[in-house]
């Protein structure tokens, strides 16, 4: 061996000796934060940077492990799906959430994912939904840690039921608002009774505090990249002049409990009120406190509804991400004021999915794809070759499902029917692609979009024939100018950071999957990772 190869050897040893030191001298984290911002898109990090304070997104993106090419190799990137992949680390292949809901083939009745009569809001309010998590059947990240010790403090937080129960999966506290007073609700599968603080809480009409008598911009209109401007109140007589406004297709009304709870959703209100809950949660369980691993989960489903309504484009959605940035600035500080060692904390922040251009963004009016327009015509095709009849049962999420009993009755084959509504739907405006469900379970496709495809393909949930359709297209649906659901890397491509437990400030520009969040963040823990879990543990020391 040469004196220079030896010299080489040496320096290795002792890199990687400092590094297993320096991983061992780092505090054991007794907090780990994990905030998904629905919506949000890699490229937002970026983007708004230069109206950002230094303390929020950018204090994380510049002093965590910041993967800036984070994605989904799935077509199904909607929130329940996706957060569930956060939250299991698996493919929709693997964990079995393909949607919101799903129709049964026997009695051909459609399954909801988390409602369930057997369980109550804890307060019985009318209104407030009946929810369990009792369809999820994969292990999630809050199930591996309260697994692991059943003394660590779990909870997840979300404005929507369906992110909170899916985020949390069966462990743990989960909250979210009513949907007729915003007060903080869960269901009595997590807890029979609520805290006596959260009833407090609720009692002092809390989240109402945080409403915004009038949305008006955080900043100067000019400071704003945006100039699709639709409910936000600006002075438009002395606006830019390329600003443009669009009507509200939904106005937002005021004087009616339901419109107290829509104007949460649908204003950065939101988000406030949800950190302002989960800083509350963090003190009244003095999460962090002691040698137990505890973990907070906080969904933000405001920046989805915002994007939803106004678009991409927009000044409100550009306006609330400032206002979250804000928030998260003072609650990022609050969090670090309550450990000793700031590095026994552990913060992740990701999003379910980006979101498409807005259809009407541009000032002429994209086309947009009509369901229910699609389902008629491509029943009567099935009827015009087998005779009359109710051969579809539905289609939601772009996925065709078909009357399997008519299809029995009438002696058919369904590979076959599959096959020929696959074969149909291509000529359909708007569709790409369209797969049947024999075709997913019967090959592999190892690349292209059959992979995306394929890999959010579960059989016992699934439609019969999955569409795909062009880049830039959506639903027709009302109020909606911008949707997920699709393969293209406007939904595909969103943050990943991983900040705080010791952890040195580093960017890495490989392309990761989010599967590998989760198998991370029980390497962090320590604990196994969820049973499920595909993805491999992110390089981050």
């Amino acid at each position: 061996m040469t004196k220079f190869v030896k010299y080489i050897v040496l320096i290795a040893i002792l890199l990687t000796t400092y590094a297993a030191v320096a991983q061992e001298s780092t505090p054991k984290p007794r907090l780990m934060i994990n905030i998904v911002v629905s919506s949000m898109h890699a490229d937002d990090l970026n983007r708004y940077a230069g109206n950002f304070t230094s303390g929020g997104f950018a204090k994380l993106k510049g002093e965590g492990v910041w993967f800036s090419n984070a994605s989904y190799d799935y077509m199904q990137t909607t929130t329940p799906v996706s957060l569930a992949t956060i939250s299991t680390g698996a493919m929709p292949s693997v964990h079995g959430v393909v949607a919101e809901t799903w129709f049964d083939y026997v009695k051909n009745n459609r399954i909801p994912l988390i409602e369930d009569s057997k369980e109550q809001s804890v307060n019985y309010s009318a209104g407030t939904g009946n929810y369990s998590p009792r369809q999820l059947f994969a292990e999630t990240i809050s199930d591996a840690v309260a697994e692991h010790n059943e003394q660590s403090i779990v909870r997840t937080i979300a404005v929507d039921p369906l992110s909170a129960i899916v985020m949390a999966g069966h462990a743990g506290e989960v909250y979210w608002m009513e949907n007729l007073q915003t007060d903080w609700t869960t269901s009595s599968y997590y807890t029979k009774e609520l805290p006596r603080w959260i009833s407090e809480y609720n009692r002092n009409d809390t989240n109402e505090a945080f409403m915004l008598k009038s949305w008006t911009p955080l900043l100067k209109l000019d400071d704003y990249l945006n100039s699709q401007v639709i409910s936000i109140n600006v002075d438009k007589g002395n606006s830019r002049k390329n600003l443009k406004v669009l009507p509200d297709e939904k106005p937002l009304a005021s004087g009616s409990l339901v419109d107290i709870y829509e104007q949460m959703c649908y204003t950065p209100a939101g988000n406030t009120a949800v950190l302002a809950f989960a800083k509350q949660n963090i003190m009244k369980n003095e999460m962090g406190k002691d040698e137990n691993v505890d973990m907070l989960n906080i969904v933000f489903d405001t920046p989805r509804y915002i994007s939803s309504r106004y678009g991409v484009e927009s000044i409100e959605y550009e306006d609330m991400l400032y206002r979250l940035d804000r928030d998260l600035e003072e609650f990022l500080s609050f969090v670090m004021a309550q450990v000793v060692d700031p590095r026994e904390v552990v913060i992740t922040l990701t999003s379910d999915h980006g979101t498409s251009p807005a259809y009407n963004s541009q000032g002429k009016e994209l086309e947009r794809f009509n369901v229910l327009q699609a389902e008629v015509i491509t029943n009567a095709f099935i009827g015009s070759q087998h005779g009359n009849g109710e051969w579809i049962l539905g289609v939601i999420d772009n996925a065709i499902y078909l009357n399997h009993n008519l299809i029995y009755e009438k002696g058919l084959s369904i590979a076959d029917m599959q096959y020929d509504v696959a074969t149909f739907v291509m000529q359909l405006r708007g569709v790409a692609h369209a797969i049947s469900a024999e075709a997913l379970r019967s090959s592999y496709f190892g690349s292209g979009y059959g992979r995306k495809i394929q890999n959010g393909f579960y059989p016992r949930r699934s439609g019969d024939v999955i569409i795909n359709l062009m880049p830039g297209w959506i639903n027709e649906k009302e109020a909606v100018r911008s949707a997920s659901g699709s393969m293209y890397r406007y939904d595909t491509h969103v943050p990943l950071i991983i900040y705080g437990g010791g952890l040195a400030a580093k960017k890495h520009t490989e392309k990761v999957d989010i599967t590998s969040l989760a198998t991370t963040q029980a390497q962090i823990l320590s604990v196994s990772p969820p049973s499920a879990a595909e993805g491999e543990p992110l390089t981050i020391f």
